[in-house]
């Protein structure tokens, strides 16, 4: 009776086995059910290219994640896709974020394409005509670019000496063959203006010992001439200014009308009065070129809906733009417009509900 029933049992095991390895049966069933995407607008978890969390452009993907928390979305953050240009660079190609090299303390970026990014106004306008810094960029004009919103952040590109210098103009650099270090940030890659215009390069100040520097930190010490782009902000690219006009005292100089007009007008930039006491020793306001936005894009291939909601959650949440680091300010006449990229729909239609645009 034993060997009956382990016999019927085993005949049973067989029958089960080959029907589950039946293709009619596997048929029958449906097919596998699909694997949620981990990441991206469909997971409602999309990428954003941001920078470090101390620069603007990563201070600012932290408002975006904070401000959409309450719909619903997941925002993560890359806080290594900066590098002037390479942000609007990465966001374009839909690129997965390159992982910092072994040894790098940089968190680790979402291993995903990017979806959307924060960079500033011109670079983005740069970056969709094919010009400025991305004039030599073979994909050429980035025309799926669109914006969302932009936020206002005014800076401004000063230059200074040490204040017994003689230097009252920086032709005199050259002229006189001045050994002075000359301590100069680009990071909006214009400061050719400035260079072409006075002849300093790299080799020229070499020439009668002199030195052109960047601003990193090794270079703040003894100092001559400090040049680059200022704003009340302590963000990495900024903060040089901070220090070196509390480590000495400084003169500014005024750069002349006729370079700084030709300088925005090349730039889709603007002429603008800089500040009284926006740095010690900067006290008296004077023309010089000013910039101002930084700016949440994305792609063609932004869902409408997320867009819309992306634009009234930043509106609706404009007080956490005051509690940055950050010198932003929401407008509303200017946060729907960057020069002439085109505005997403989804966003768009935002705006246009509320009025800020006709």
């Amino acid at each position: 009776m034993r060997a009956t029933r382990f016999g019927m049992v085993s005949v049973t095991l067989v029958l089960l086995a080959s029907l589950a390895g039946s293709p009619q049966l596997a048929s029958a069933q449906g097919p596998a059910p699909q694997k949620a995407p981990a990441l991206g607008y469909a997971a409602k978890k999309p990428v954003f290219g941001g920078a470090c969390a101390m620069c603007p452009w990563g201070s600012m993907a932290d408002v975006v994640k904070e401000a959409l928390k309450p719909y619903g979305w997941e925002i993560q953050i890359c806080y290594v896709c900066a590098g002037g240009p390479r942000a609007a660079r990465l966001v374009a190609g839909k690129v997965v974020p390159p992982k910092p090299e072994p040894g790098s303390n940089q968190p680790l970026p979402p291993d995903a394409p990017l979806d959307l990014g924060a960079t500033g106004t011109e670079f983005l306008w740069w970056a969709y005509q094919g010009t400025n810094a991305f004039a030599q960029d073979p994909e050429g004009p980035r025309k799926d670019l669109r914006l969302v919103a932009n936020i206002q952040q005014p800076s401004y590109f000063l230059v200074a000496v040490k204040a017994d210098s003689p230097i009252t103009d920086l032709r005199q650099i050259v002229e006189n063959r001045m050994a002075v270090k000359f301590m100069l940030s680009d990071i909006m890659r214009d400061a050719s203006h400035l260079t072409n215009r006075y002849n300093l390069t790299e080799e020229k100040l070499k020439s009668f010992g002199g030195e052109l520097v960047g601003s990193g930190p090794p270079n703040r010490e003894n100092l001559d001439v400090v040049a680059g782009w200022g704003s009340l902000i302590t963000a990495p690219e900024y903060s040089y200014w901070y220090e070196v006009t509390q480590k000495y005292n400084l003169r500014f100089l005024e750069l002349p009308k006729d370079l700084i007009e030709q300088w925005a007008k090349e730039g889709n930039m603007q002429v603008r009065n800089v500040p009284v006491g926006l740095f010690r020793g900067l006290d008296r306001s004077f023309p010089t070129v000013a910039k101002s936005g930084a700016v949440v894009y994305g792609r063609t291939d932004m869902p409408d809906e997320f867009a819309y909601t992306l634009a009234k959650a930043l509106d609706e949440h404009q007080d956490l733009l005051q509690w940055t680091h950050m010198n932003f300010s929401y407008n509303v006449q200017t946060v729907w417009k960057a020069f002439g990229v085109p505005l997403h729909p989804g966003a768009a239609r935002y705006y246009k509900e509320r009025g800020y645009m006709k």
